[in-house]
Parts: structure tokens; C-alpha cells; sequence
């Protein structure tokens, strides 16, 4: 008993550093390249972000600590996803910095109605990670096939093999608007091959390693998007 409440409180701990550090990061990216702090599409986004993570981390501690602690693994097994990731963070950090260049310069004018609107997008796309969550507590960071892990057919994953990943398009594809940018855009597209690269190979660690998936392929036809792909 002691044991697992140590243990509760070291994924507390964890996940509360967590929530900082993602605070700060964004703090530091956002207004460290506007120069300013009056950048209210960057202090709208990370509300819309952080406030449903605070909640969701809340509710994961409580009910769902083992599908958390599996979130906090970061060491991808397979090389292929080892390789990708890296390569992928400077996509990243160019599509989440330039959105701050661009309102610092004024290369772009995106409307307040847009902008919000890309916000609604970002939480719908949050909102339905957290339903896969709710749905698959195998939904780890990285790609791997743990000891009793089923195929999951219910709830999104009756309608794509990868809901998750869907959410973080729908998320990540937004965002540059969200924070006032078109010309972020075009960095963020990025995040489509590079997806469409990791479910390639994920697919193929399923099928390999997790009894069922072949099957679950034929019946749920489509991996990302319905009638596409």
C-alpha cells in the first residue's frame, strides 16, 4: 500500500512538472519571439490548451494513472520512430516560432473571428484525444505493444485505425491561425508526411506484435481520414 501511494505521488509530481514546463515552454516561444507580452492569440491558445489539460491531468491521476504513467514514456523502441522524431522537432519549433516573428513584423492580418474559430478547432482536436484516451488505455506516446493489450474496435476507433492521430492533425494543422499566423502554415503542413510516415511504420509493429490487428485492418478500412486514406 505504501508502495503504490509513493508511487502515486511521484506520478503527481510528474505530472504537475509537466504541466509547468509545458506553461513555460510555450510562454518562452510564443512571447520571446513577438518581443512582447500583448499577443493575446498566444495567451487565448495556450488557455485553450492548458485550462482542458489541467482537468484532463486531474482526471487521468484519479482515475487513469497507469494510462498517464505510459503518456510520460518518451523512448521510442523502433529506430524508424526514433529517427522520425528527431528529425521532426525542427518542424516543429519553425511552425510554433514563426507564428511570434509574424506578429512581432505584421506579415499577417487574420481576423479575430478566424482566429477564434482555429481555437474551436484546437479544442475539438484536444477533445477527441482525450475520447481516445477514455477509449484505449494502451494509448501510449510511443509505439509498442505491451503484455495483455487487446485491439480496440469501439468508440472513434470504429471509424479510423488512428483517432488519436486525427485530433493532433486537427490540432496541429490549425494552430499557426490560432495564433495569428498564415505563414506558419506552411511549416506546420510538415506534420502530415511526417504522420503519415509514423502510422506506416506503427502499423506494421501492430500487425507484427499485437494479436488481432490484421483482422481489425480488413474491418476498419481507413486509417486517418474516412473515404481518403
Amino acid at each position: 500500500m505504501a508502495d503504490k501511494s509513493t508511487s502515486r505521488r511521484s506520478l503527481r509530481r510528474k505530472a504537475y512538472r509537466l504541466f509547468a514546463a509545458a506553461f513555460l515552454v510555450m510562454s518562452a516561444l510564443f512571447f520571446g519571439t513577438a518581443g512582447t507580452l500583448a499577443y493575446w492569440e498566444a495567451w487565448v491558445y495556450m488557455g485553450v490548451l492548458l485550462i482542458p489539460m489541467a482537468f484532463a491531468l486531474q482526471y487521468l491521476l484519479k482515475n487513469s494513472p497507469d494510462l498517464l504513467e505510459r503518456r510520460f514514456q518518451h523512448r521510442e523502441r523502433e529506430q524508424a520512430q526514433k529517427r522520425l522524431i528527431a528529425s521532426s522537432w525542427i518542424y516543429f519549433l519553425v511552425a510554433f516560432g514563426l507564428p511570434g516573428l509574424d506578429h512581432r513584423f505584421g506579415w499577417s492580418s487574420v481576423p479575430v473571428a478566424v482566429v477564434l474559430a482555429a481555437d474551436l478547432v484546437v479544442f475539438l482536436g484536444y477533445m477527441l484525444i482525450l475520447r481516445v484516451f477514455r477509449e484505449n488505455q494502451y494509448a501510449a506516446r510511443t509505439v509498442q505493444v505491451e503484455d495483455r493489450q487487446s485491439v480496440i474496435t469501439t468508440g472513434p476507433y470504429a471509424v479510423v485505425r488512428h483517432p488519436m492521430y486525427v485530433g493532433v492533425l486537427m490540432m496541429y494543422l490549425v494552430s499557426p491561425v490560432a495564433l495569428g499566423s498564415y505563414w506558419a502554415l506552411l511549416p506546420a503542413a510538415a506534420i502530415v508526411p511526417i504522420l503519415i510516415m509514423r502510422i506506416m511504420n506503427e502499423e506494421l509493429v501492430l500487425e507484427r506484435d499485437l494479436a488481432g490487428y490484421a483482422e481489425y485492418r480488413l474491418k476498419t478500412k481507413y486509417r486517418l481520414v474516412p473515404g481518403v486514406w
